[in-house]
């Protein structure tokens, strides 16, 4: 299955940074070199999901080394993802005690992403309540603000999938009615924490995905835990169906590969693995 002749042909494919486990600019340039691209997806450098070197002048040294940018990413302080449960206590903006701290976070990414010369800052935004939960407004106030703050430098934020279906994501979005709120779609978090199917979910989500994790899982096999992250093509994504989905929807923004499991050497590996899969699908050379 080859996918040349779609809007993917126009994807720039790379990298999340924060996959190679990169401490500096440099290092991240010549890790990207070795696996043929330019491309990343690159970490804000918050502490808590990825820090550099550079500190305040990593947007300088990242805008001087020739890579192609394709967006930013911020976690925050105090998320854990020991377990489903625990990350739905800890993720994003769903408890309300972290909230403003975590606004606060969010208005330095932006600033950041801004720096970085982006209009793309990517998150988790936290576990959505369903319609009639008592905690739906609040937290719908909250992604609001967000909102709010990242319009003021022009940002768009796109949510991460996967902490809930898509179907709930999709009235989220209409119901907020934030023209710079989109989504970054990871089809593996939605089996991950079992989530419903991702190839549905891109004709859900279509028009307001702005950038792709590639990344492939297993869901999975007991209630409360998690599934497996896999090497991409191994997993129970369907990463042709997948890229045909994303052309169905004339998809054309960055796919960049992730993997979050195992040390250096073994994500180079398998992000190479990944590069090379994803390239021969879409019929490049």
């Amino acid at each position: 299955m080859r996918l040349a002749a779609t809007s993917l042909s126009r994807s720039p494919l790379g990298v999340c940074s924060w996959s190679l486990q990169v401490g500096s600019v440099p290092e991240l340039v010549r890790l990207l070199e070795t696996l043929g691209t330019k491309h990343t997806q690159i970490a804000c450098g918050d502490p808590h999901h990825a820090s550099w070197v550079e500190n305040d002048t990593m947007p300088i040294a990242a805008l001087s080394s020739g890579l192609h940018l394709t967006g930013a990413m911020i976690g925050f302080p105090g998320e854990d993802y020991t377990s489903p449960e625990i990350i739905k206590q800890t993720g994003g903006f769903g408890n309300p005690e972290t909230r403003p701290s975590r606004l606060e976070t969010l208005k330095w990414g932006i600033h950041r992403t801004h720096a970085l010369g982006l209009k793309d800052l990517m998150l988790h935004a936290g576990f959505i309540p369903e319609p009639g939960d008592p905690n739906r407004s609040a937290m719908l106030e909250t992604l609001a603000q967000a909102s709010s703050l990242a319009a003021e430098l022009s940002i768009d934020l796109a949510f991460e999938t996967g902490q809930e279906t898509a179907d709930l994501l999709r009235l989220t979005l209409d119901e907020l009615k934030c023209p710079n709120l989109k989504v970054n779609f990871d089809p593996a978090n939605m089996l991950l924490y079992n989530m419903g199917d991702p190839i549905r979910a891109v004709h859900i989500l279509g028009k307001d995905i702005r950038s792709v994790h590639l990344k492939d899982a297993k869901r999975p096999t007991m209630p409360g835990h998690w599934g497996e992250e896999v090497p991409l093509g191994e997993g129970q994504v369907n990463i042709p169906a997948f890229l045909q989905a994303l052309a169905d929807v004339e998809f054309d923004g960055p796919l960049n590969i992730e993997r979050e499991v195992g040390d250096q050497h073994a994500r180079m590996l398998d992000v190479a693995h990944g590069l090379t899969l994803v390239n021969r699908l879409l019929d490049r050379v």
